[in-house]
């Protein structure tokens, strides 16, 4: 079975960032994320140059079924 979480060395252009529209004011803690074609890449918007995150679609997938299950304590 694979890791859930791979770092990955890759140059993007921040037009392919997205960021929750629920990302507001300075003190705000949140991701970006960006589709790609392997899956799905998380980084830091506080620290966009900080290492980026991996997931393939299939482990995307089943976060956000998670996520929409209230699976998560945030």
């Amino acid at each position: 079975m694979g890791s859930l979480m791979n770092t990955v060395e890759e140059t993007v252009t921040t037009n392919e960032w997205k960021r929750s529209s629920y990302s507001k004011g300075a003190d705000s803690t949140c991701v970006e994320v960006s589709i790609r074609p392997t899956g799905v890449a998380v980084r830091d918007s506080k620290d966009p140059v900080s290492p980026v995150l991996h997931f393939t679609t299939q482990e995307w997938q089943v976060f956000l079924l998670g996520v929409r299950s209230n699976e998560f304590d945030v």
